[in-house]
């Protein structure tokens, strides 16, 4: 049912900080600029890779759910997982069916790359937070 590995979501206190890494240690070269996305409560910034993304994600505002990440992990660390698969609402309907938990609504919000996204509790996924998003028109 899940498709290809689209990106790691990587939480960070400071996405700058953590690009320098990727692009003066690792050597990383294609990087995008960091944009906000307030309703999410997060900044973000993906390093490109040949065979997927890395998802940088950094707190915006107060309320921000990286808090509580970045509270227990204060230098940051591996946040969840993200696949692809081709109907975001059977998708859902099929976790909930096979007893994972679909965080917030349940309803399909709008994700970094433009497309529905939900995520899936990690007690059900195995200790680790799981997205899903429609799969993409554009490869990244």
């Amino acid at each position: 049912m899940i498709g290809r590995l689209n990106h790691v979501g990587v939480a960070t206190p400071s996405i700058d900080e953590a690009v320098k890494l990727y692009r003066d240690v690792m050597g990383v070269t294609d990087i995008t600029e960091k944009w906000a996305m307030p309703e999410q409560g997060v900044w973000v910034c993906f390093v490109n890779l040949p065979n997927s993304q890395i998802e940088l994600i950094e707190p915006y505002g107060e309320d921000s759910p990286i808090h509580g990440f970045l509270a227990k992990n204060p230098k940051g660390g591996q946040h969840h997982v993200c696949f692809e698969v081709d109907d975001i609402i059977a998708a859902r309907d099929d976790m909930r069916a096979k007893g994972a938990t679909v965080l917030g609504t349940g309803e399909p919000r709008m994700g970094a790359h433009g497309v529905p996204v939900i995520f899936l509790h990690p007690k059900d996924m195995g200790g680790v937070l799981v997205e899903l998003m429609t799969k993409p028109e554009a490869a990244h």
